[in-house]
């Protein structure tokens, strides 16, 4: 069976509400084309459970579905109090401090020196998701003397963001290796680094990884911004993580953010996906609010490749749903002439090498010809990612003979990826045409009498060798 896919793609994450084969199944059948594993929770076998599910569900609806591994990244955490929880009040002093001693309203413990070693007066601290805020007032060896500027209770381990200060504190904690490792094992597609904050926390993951997987770049740090470029340049992906970015940046600026996030990933091919709170109110309700539809339109006019479901999906009364909602809303969006109009005149010059220059080429003659579908033959993906790059309006099919690449491919705007049996790769160009043409009309994306355009590279098997462009006719009935 193949389901119908939107050009922008549907990132689900998996959890307590999601982790029969039947909703799973469901979840795919609404629209979902990656599953999120979120490693900040559940347990490693937790997690393989879910992967086998996944794969059964890709096996029965036969078409590839991507797997990514979300890590945890470093957590920053206040102490403990005596008695669980206490009040600050606004104006009054509160220390931060190395001792494990239990905390009361004057002090707590802050079991991270490397908060204290870069820490200056005047720099803020947000408790809480923000909903505290400190100013640093004296710095010791191992103590911050703050004001409090914005009171209210504290708890128990509650999370501490430092807005105004890069850490020295690699992305990936000792848990996420440990994590990592599991989840290349288990076969995860996409690696998803949490709290990144320069390229170098990128490369450190690539070292790991080697390939056998894309690395996806968190951005929801305010110092990501600051090295966007270089973190872009060595990230396969990027995910505008809102949730955390909104903490630290103040709201107004997150739309910003965002708009800019997504314009200079595509400047450079890479897919971007936009999460968090997307459809918060359907974990409790069976219909988002109109803002949440709205923000779900935005992220799709801005040329985002994927929108993610977070708890709506993993922990909500309602994940069938809130996928089936979110398809509804990209199939609208989709299909109005605007959109088509603001991908028309989003277009980028292409690039001073081969592969680009037929990917634009590509799409011009889609667009000349009003040709139902670009098949681009891939070897690992690039150029797919180069086709969707133009935004084209003629549906893209990105045909490989590997598997792994179909899964990545997934995430990839206005991409639907096919793998070709081993007993039909392309050795000439004959069969290069008739296997564009039985791929086209199998997707459903074009019929008889329909033109495609292929793009492919010469000699054939190569990777990296993009270099040929064809039109061909599918045959009338």
């Amino acid at each position: 069976m193949v389901v119908a896919q939107c050009r922008t793609k549907i990132v689900a994450t998996l959890g307590p509400s999601s982790s029969t084969h039947e909703v799973i199944r469901g979840l795919a059948l609404a629209g979902a084309d990656v599953f999120r594993f979120n490693f900040s929770h559940g347990t490693h076998d937790d997690h393989a459970a879910r992967y086998r599910i996944v794969r059964e569900v890709e096996q029965e609806i036969g078409r590839p579905l991507g797997v990514l591994a979300d890590m945890q990244g470093p957590k920053l955490r206040v102490g403990r109090f005596a008695d669980g929880k206490v009040l600050l009040e606004t104006g009054r002093p509160f220390r931060l401090d190395l001792s494990e001693a239990p905390g009361d309203a004057s002090r707590v413990n802050l079991p991270h020196r490397e908060i204290i070693s870069v820490a200056k007066e005047g720099s803020v601290l947000l408790l809480d998701d923000g909903k505290l805020k400190l100013i640093i007032r004296k710095v010791g060896d191992d103590f911050l003397e703050t004001e409090v500027l914005v009171g209210g209770p504290l708890s128990n381990h509650k999370g501490v963001n430092v807005p105004d200060l890069v850490l020295p504190i690699p992305a990936l904690t000792t848990k996420d290796r440990d994590d990592l490792a599991f989840a290349l094992e288990m076969g995860a597609d996409f690696i998803a680094l949490s709290f990144v904050q320069r390229p170098e926390d990128v490369l450190e993951a690539r070292s790991l990884v080697q390939g056998r997987a894309w690395l996806v770049s968190k951005l929801e740090k305010p110092q990501a911004l600051d090295n966007l470029a270089a973190i872009l340049d060595a990230s396969d992906a990027v995910m505008v993580a809102r949730g955390d970015l909104g903490v630290e940046l103040p709201p107004e600026v997150v739309p910003l953010a965002q708009k800019r996030i997504i314009r200079e990933a595509r400047l450079l091919g890479k897919p971007v996906i936009v999460a968090t709170q997307m459809l918060e109110s359907m974990i409790s309700a069976p219909t988002p609010t109109r803002a949440e539809a709205s923000d779900v339109a935005t992220a799709v006019f801005d040329g985002a490749d994927a929108v993610m479901l977070s708890a709506e999906s993993a922990a909500g009364q309602y994940p069938c749903e809130a996928v089936t909602i979110m398809n509804r809303i990209l199939e609208q969006v989709e299909s109005d002439e605007g959109w088509r109009m603001i991908m028309q005149a989003s277009r980028l010059a292409p690039e001073h090498y081969i592969a680009d220059a037929i990917a634009h080429a590509a799409q011009q003659v889609a667009t000349t010809l009003a040709a139902s579908a670009i098949v681009a033959y891939t070897h690992a993906g690039p150029t797919a990612l180069r086709i969707a790059r133009e935004r084209p309006i003629a549906r893209v099919l990105g045909l490989t003979p590997t598997i792994a690449t179909a899964r990545r491919l997934v995430l990839v705007w206005g991409v639907q990826s096919f793998v070709t049996p081993a007993d039909k790769q392309v050795r000439d160009t004959e069969a290069m045409v008739s296997t564009a043409l039985e791929a086209a009309l199998k997707s459903h994306v074009a019929a008889p009498g329909d033109t495609i355009v292929i793009t492919a590279g010469v000699p054939f098997g190569i990777s990296g060798s993009t270099n040929t462009i064809r039109v061909a006719k599918i045959p009338e009935a």
